[in-house]
């Protein structure tokens, strides 16, 4: 995804950064170096050099630091990107089952009633437009367990819980 543009907000102690979903904060306090009162941002800018997904900043002391799209993305638990994570670590685990696996890859292929050619796009990392159902039917055939847990999100800044109640947490909640 392209950043399209980025602002610091000094009020709100964040870079707001704009993609095509909508603006989204990243606070300063996330990056690093970590931009201070003291020590401030003189430039910001989407950089170029990153192929537009990532923006840089300057700061007073001639200390600079870049931010990826993708930690913005995570840190805002866009649902987008989370899914893609979730595919992601279950693709791993999928091949990492795959290879120690006791069954033969014909029986894991007739277990899940599938194809060699659908089991080798379902283990590309790559493949961003296979399904989660299509994966569990894969792990499931490799006689893998697969639990998600639901808890209420964790706090930012010591506080209270957030107020959204319950979030998936799937790539660090997700256990073979």
């Amino acid at each position: 995804m392209k950043i399209r543009s980025i602002k610091a907000n000094n009020h709100k102690h964040a870079f707001d950064v704009a993609v095509s979903r909508g603006v989204m904060p990243f606070p300063y306090a996330k990056a690093d170096p970590v931009p201070t009162s003291s020590d401030p941002i003189v430039r910001v800018y989407v950089d170029e050099e990153l192929g537009r997904e990532g923006f840089t900043y300057v700061l007073r002391s001639g200390a600079e630091g870049s931010v990826h799209v993708d930690w913005v993305l995570e840190y805002n638990e866009d649902p987008a990107y989370m899914r893609d994570l979730l595919l992601y670590d279950l693709t791993v685990r999928a091949q990492d089952c795959m290879k120690s696996s006791p069954l033969a890859q014909a029986e894991i292929l007739r277990r899940a009633k599938t194809s060699a050619s659908q089991a080798a796009r379902l283990l590309d990392t790559t493949n961003r437009t296979k399904s989660v159902d299509k994966l569990l039917v894969l792990l499931a055939a490799m006689d893998c367990e697969v639990k998600f847990r639901v808890r209420p999100a964790r706090t930012r800044k010591g506080g209270a819980p957030q107020q959204r109640g319950c979030r998936r947490a799937p790539h660090r909640g997700s256990r073979f």
